[in-house]
């Protein structure tokens, strides 16, 4: 089985102090453990990442399958169950999730993550997609799939993620495959690095500070939310080309679209205009 853990058992797993679960909710529907790895397509050149892999149903199928699995979990009663699988090309790790150091090669991630860290994982592994994370299944929380896979996008780091990664919104998994079930339906999404991304990698922290900047104010025409970095005589090539109206909201453009908007500035606009990301953010971004 693997373990689900809710919004409100999970406030001390960021705060420093080390985890304390209770309500730990298991996943025992076998066939959608079947469903999560063949969707995976792990091979035995992958290797592969599993974040909280509890008593390591998601752990012995991948074991069959890769080259070698990271399975990283931080209770020890479940490490003691892991252990007892001996599995093969496993090596089972005891930490923090969001303390561990990602892979320098590269790595596959499946995993039925924890509701209460979801966007933090999700940021560990594609805020800076110069790193080795190369595809994903993930197991996560409805809300949250819905939310990293909306046409409409008010956070920055959702959109700067979609310029190197496709993330797709895969099925529903009803609570009733928890036991104890949680209060909320979880899905599956996959996530895949671009072939061709939209922006250059080495460009990425000039794309945070674009959109960064621009999603302060998601509601805002287009228009507004660019003033100051393209002159009225851009702007007004600027949407003709995008084929945008004066009432469409920044948080509706799509990632060509984005991708569009970062290349022009780019190519048109004096580098003193361009926005920068703070240094806190910046700091947390390359940290990885």
């Amino acid at each position: 089985m693997t373990k689900r853990r809710t919004k409100d058992t999970n406030k001390r797993y960021t705060s420093g102090n080390p985890p304390n679960f209770s309500g730990q909710h298991l996943l025992h529907s076998k066939s959608i453990v079947k469903d999560i790895v063949d969707i995976a397509r792990i091979s035995k050149n992958d290797l592969v990442l599993e974040l909280g892999a509890g008593k390591g149903a998601i752990t012995e199928a991948l074991s069959n399958k890769a080259r070698k699995v990271l399975a990283v979990e931080y209770d020890q009663k479940f490490i003691n169950k892991l252990k007892q699988l001996e599995m093969k090309n496993t090596a089972i790790i005891q930490q923090d999730i969001l303390k561990i150091s990602l892979p320098r090669e590269h790595f596959v991630v499946v995993s039925n993550i924890p509701y209460a860290i979801t966007t933090a994982i999700m940021k560990m592994l594609l805020n800076n997609p110069a790193n080795s994370f190369q595809r994903g299944v993930i197991t996560m929380e409805k809300g949250a799939a819905k939310r990293f896979t909306s046409t409409i996008v008010k956070d920055p780091y959702i959109i700067a993620w979609r310029m190197w990664f496709d993330i797709r919104y895969v099925k529903d998994i009803s609570r009733k495959n928890f036991s104890p079930p949680p209060r909320v339906d979880s899905a599956i999404v996959t996530i895949k690095k671009k072939t061709e991304p939209i922006v250059p990698v080495n460009e990425y922290l000039i794309f945070w500070g674009l959109v960064d900047h621009i999603l302060k104010k998601p509601q805002l025409p287009i228009d507004l939310a660019l003033r100051g970095i393209f002159t009225p005589p851009q702007m007004k090539h600027l949407k003709r080309n995008l084929k945008l109206n004066d009432e469409v909201p920044v948080a509706a453009l799509s990632e060509q679209q984005w991708g569009y908007l970062f290349d022009t500035m780019v190519k048109h606009v004096p580098k003193f205009r361009w926005p920068k990301i703070n240094k806190a953010k910046l700091n947390h971004l390359i940290k990885r």
